[in-house]
């Protein structure tokens, strides 16, 4: 017996779950079908993405909608324009022996014409965006005053995304006796505040822990210097041949540069962000999903309501600035009981993030080394091997075995397959035994929870600590002093760290390689008439300094992070360099698995196959900064840009 059965569902939609192949019902199923169906009730259920949550919903929904009746009886709202597609096509394929149930899906990017036409034609149904259904009741083309079940789908994420207000005013159009289904990963401040307000006595059920990670799921670290981060993820990329993953930036800008890197140096990669259009966007993700992506780029914005099979990695390139958003990236993989891997790039100045993930997802990081380039090309010769192994046949070569056999007579077994291997080969090699070892120990990791932010540097082998007399009193904050030390020394801001901001004077932390740049540039700056004077510090961070500049004990920064809130990978190119964006090193790639394949004649260094190309606005010009929560950081105007001597 199908466990379905044992759910309450009708035969209609039995059948249904047959076609799609179901056999089993998830956790969150299992637990909220029946409840939903038995009665009518208000419910939350926290559980984890990709654990069958559209289905939990979906089935009861379908059951329950009035066929007959052709006005609107059920409003599902969701984060995303691919979650409201991905959502409508599988309520589609959950109804297909449902007689007059119609679905329809509201969502920018489409004439809002068609939809309310659509609607009026009858629809039970209507998956929408917050925004776009907010919209549509503006202008009078959707009636929702009638329904009986709301459906917030990924309610943090909506709330994540600034639809707060929207939500509201649209739950507050509907009737106050309908149902309200609340379906989210984690449950912060502002989902309880709209279940405490539109919700009565509402049933919770939880899949797991609250706000914590997929079991299915490893998750690990690999510590590297900030100018190595792309570097690291190619490695990354080579030592795992049959990756299959999503790649997460902070940014558009960013985002975009390193999928043009990526595909720079002949990795099977695209980039996935808000500045493509609906034709682009739609375009990719065929492409993903048809697996001639093995990486895509993506923002989590434009990554929200992306599902997928089968995806094997997730690559945090950068962290999110929100803790609980690492969870909703985490879920892309390990989905349908299948193992995933959650990786993370860091650098010194992040490490104490990782610290605070544990403790959300209530899971462990495994500390892990990027692989040297002989271990990559260990993987990758096996890899080659296996590949040789499992390829099936064509017999049409069999006509051309006589010509082959008589170039290739008087070898052995052995030189044979030592000379096909190296063909393949030899240029993979030569590329990375020249590699340096681009991994970074961190130490005992628990030591560091000890310490106000990233690892203790010290004067003789580590970074070189600055003291400069600006401080609060010229209106900087921890960040706002970051960003303008990045900009008036040119430099990445991974390359500023361990900044501590106090009234009349600040420290920052640089890598050794960058103190004659700072020194030279900064002592000839001056900010509002006055100049800035910076001196190499003799305190190493681990003590504080009072107001004369004398140090004294404790630890530096006091109660605030000393990591930065947002960290970047690539400066942007400098004035005379090719094309837009941002600095590329094309000789820096390995192929996939094959290796052979076309020569490119402009790089020495082997080239991955399969490079995807899409029609992508560059976004060299877009903002890279998220609003600045006042909150957090405080309010404090940024300073004027200083003028050279």
């Amino acid at each position: 017996m199908n466990k379905f059965e044992q759910l309450g569902l009708s035969e209609s939609l039995l059948k249904a779950i047959l076609d799609l192949g179901f056999e089993s019902p998830t956790e969150v199923q299992e637990k909220a079908i029946p409840l939903l169906l038995e009665k009518d009730t208000d419910m939350v259920a926290l559980a984890q993405t990709g654990t069958g949550k559209t289905a939990a919903f979906g089935f009861p929904v379908i059951q329950k909608i009035d066929a007959d009746n052709r006005n609107t009886q059920a409003l599902i709202l969701s984060p995303t324009r691919e979650l409201c597609l991905q959502i409508t096509n599988e309520i589609k394929n959950y109804s297909k022996y449902e007689k007059g149930i119609n679905v329809v899906a509201v969502y920018g990017g489409a004439s809002i014409t068609d939809q309310a036409r659509d609607i009026k034609r009858g629809a039970q149904i209507i998956v929408a965006t917050p925004g776009r259904m907010q919209d549509m009741i503006n202008r009078g083309l959707v009636n929702i005053s009638q329904i009986n079940y709301c459906i917030l789908d990924e309610a943090d994420e909506m709330l994540n995304m600034g639809f707060y207000e929207d939500i509201v005013n649209i739950l507050s159009t509907t009737p106050d006796d309908k149902n309200t289904w609340l379906f989210s990963a984690t449950m912060p401040a502002e989902v309880a505040r709209i279940g405490k307000q539109f919700m009565k006595d509402p049933i919770e059920i939880t899949v797991g822990t609250k706000n914590s990670g997929s079991a299915t799921v490893s998750h690990e670290f690999y510590l590297v210097n900030a100018r190595d981060r792309y570097e690291a993820l190619k490695r990354l990329a080579d030592a795992n041949p049959d990756i299959f993953s999503v790649v997460f930036c902070r940014t558009k800008r960013d985002t975009q540069a390193v999928a043009e890197k990526l595909i720079e140096d002949g990795y099977s990669a695209a980039a996935l962000h808000g500045d493509l259009s609906q034709a682009q966007r739609d375009g990719v993700m065929k492409s993903f999903r048809g697996r001639q992506i093995q990486m895509l780029v993506a923002t989590d914005v434009a990554a929200r309501g992306i599902d997928v099979d089968n995806i094997t990695h997730v690559v945090n390139y950068q962290l999110p600035d929100e803790i609980e958003t690492y969870n909703h990236r985490s879920g892309r993989t390990g989905r349908a009981g299948k193992l995933g891997t959650s990786i993370v790039i860091v650098t010194k100045s992040e490490l104490r993030k990782i610290s605070s993930i544990e403790r959300i997802i209530k899971q462990k990081f495994e500390e892990k080394t990027i692989p040297s380039g002989i271990e990559i090309c260990e993987i990758q010769l096996l890899h080659l091997a296996t590949k040789i192994k499992d390829t099936e046949v064509d017999h049409e070569i069999d006509n051309y075995l006589p010509a082959i056999n008589s170039v290739l007579e008087g070898l052995s077994k052995e030189e044979l397959i030592k000379k096909m291997v190296s063909v393949e080969f030899n240029r993979f090699i030569n590329y990375y035994k020249k590699t340096r070892d681009i991994s970074t120990q961190s130490g005992e990791r628990r030591e560091r929870d000890d310490r106000d932010g990233a690892p203790r540097e010290n004067n003789n082998g580590g970074a070189t600590r600055y003291f400069v007399n600006i401080g609060s009193r010229d209106n900087f904050d921890w960040m706002s002093l970051k960003d303008y030390l990045k900009e008036t020394l040119d430099l990445g801001r991974d390359d500023v760290f361990k900044v501590d901001v106090k009234e009349g004077f600040s420290f920052f932390n640089t890598d050794p390689e960058h103190t004659d740049k700072v020194m030279e540039i900064l002592n000839n700056v001056q900010l509002e008439g006055r100049r800035i004077n910076v001196e190499i510090s003799k305190n190493d961070g681990g003590g504080r300094r009072d107001h004369n500049g004398r140090s004294s004990g404790g630890s530096f920064g006091g109660g605030r992070s000393s990591a930065p809130r947002r960290e970047g990978s690539f400066a942007p190119r400098r004035e005379g360099s090719s094309g837009g964006g941002f600095r590329s090193d094309r000789n820096s790639a390995p192929r996939e698995g094959g290796f052979g394949g076309r020569s490119d004649s402009r790089s020495s260094a082997p080239r991955r196959e399969g490079g995807f190309t899409s029609d992508r606005p560059r976004t060299e010009g877009s903002s890279d900064r998220a609003p600045r929560r006042s909150e957090s950081f405080g309010d404090s105007p940024r300073p004027r840009r200083p003028r050279k001597e």
